[in-house]
């Protein structure tokens, strides 16, 4: 799980053949959670290895050998000593993208401590901007660090690395780590606290729920619509809209004047249900949106026009992203049981069916016992 797995999903998603080589034993006991519902799995098959078996590291090197990219989400050494560190990687395949996602990086004083995207937030200094003032920061679920800052940044590092490797010749280790990632994305915020338009205390500022021009608010029926007229155009339109004078109201960049706006905006915004504003300020400019559930993000009509969700295996999820003109992408497959492509898998990557059976009769690698009920077509990679 997290944000390696993530980047995975992103390249075959795209259309890359991504191979996931699982552990073997998981293949074998019951699993933690329905492997239906473990969607950043989706799109690519499964191969069962055990990597404290010298013949299933031995055939993770040999897949390696016919890879452009190998990622692993280990902490750092735990690859080194299981026998498939990049070193040896590359020494199998110099043209190899070695990719590393940790929390903390593969160096430094608590690159070998544990942590989470609540952690990597805290010390990248990002956590301490979010949230609403006279409040403790609040962590953004694990989006921000886990994937924006984790998978997201280690699948542009990859890429990066592939096409340096494809002009030079030589490939390279990616060392994605989400505190760095997560202090990338608050480059932006750094800015402005140098210009001195960003102040420290959070929930105070233009974008951080300290305008009351962006920020969210509660209709009658309970829903909640987001707010985000920041350009006095947008903001002249969202009053009109509100049914407000803005000749009554105090000037909108007048910070001394927001407690009482935003208490003009949530007053008048609590009067109707969520859909009537939603209706008002459709086409206005007024940057008013309703703020829809996991459950009806699907179901609007501009996410239906251009398809950002689709169903897969009867489960409502996002489409591959970003769009491409010249090589549209498909429908992912639904993501893979364990071990339920061991076999095709490994021969599709040229492992003699010979050696296949070997390795499953030593225990190197494993097939699923839990399958379900569908078939679909097994690309390469890894």
């Amino acid at each position: 799980m997290g944000p390696a797995p993530f980047a995975a999903m992103v390249l075959a998603d795209l259309g890359a053949d991504v191979l996931r080589v699982d552990r073997a034993q998981l293949s074998r006991t019951a699993l933690p959670r329905d492997p239906r519902t473990d969607l950043l799995n989706r799109g690519r098959p499964s191969v069962a290895l055990d990597l404290k078996h010298s013949q299933g590291v031995e055939t993770l090197l040999t897949l390696t050998e016919r890879a452009d990219v190998l990622i692993e989400g280990f902490r750092p050494g735990v690859a080194e000593r299981l026998g498939f560190g990049p070193e040896v990687c590359l020494e199998r395949n110099p043209r190899l993208v070695y990719g590393r996602m940790t929390g903390w990086g593969q160096d430094g004083p608590l690159a070998s401590d544990p942590g989470h995207d609540i952690n990597y937030l805290a010390v990248s200094g990002v956590l301490s901007v979010l949230g609403r003032a006279n409040a403790p920061a609040t962590p953004p679920a694990n989006l921000l660090g886990d994937f924006g800052g984790g998978g997201m940044l280690l699948l542009v590092g990859v890429l990066s690395a592939v096409l340096a490797a494809r002009s030079s010749g030589e490939g390279q280790v990616v060392d994605a780590a989400m505190v760095d990632g997560s202090a990338l994305l608050g480059t932006f915020v750094r800015g402005f606290m140098a210009e001195g338009s960003w102040g420290p205390e959070r929930g105070t500022n233009t974008m951080d729920t300290g305008a009351p021009f962006y920020d969210v608010f509660v209709a009658s029926d309970g829903k909640e619509v987001a707010v985000g007229a920041l350009e006095a155009p947008f903001y002249s339109a969202l009053l009109e809209v509100l049914g407000l004078d803005e000749a009554e109201l105090p000037p909108q960049r007048d910070r001394a004047g927001w407690t009482g706006l935003r208490k003009r905006i949530a007053d008048r915004i609590a009067s109707a249900p969520r859909d009537h504003w939603v209706a008002r300020a459709a086409a206005t400019g007024a940057c008013l949106s309703p703020v829809l559930s996991m459950d009806e993000a699907p179901e609007h009509p501009h996410n239906v026009a251009r398809r950002t969700f689709v169903e897969v295996a009867g489960i409502t999820q996002p489409a591959p992203a970003p769009r491409f003109g010249g090589t549209p992408t498909a429908v992912p497959t639904p993501p893979a049981v364990p071990g339920e492509h061991t076999r095709t898998a490994l021969a599709c990557w040229g492992i003699p069916e010979t050696h296949i059976d070997h390795l499953l009769d030593v225990g190197a690698a494993a097939v699923a016992t839990h399958r379900t009920e569908r078939t679909e077509e097994h690309g390469h990679g890894l």
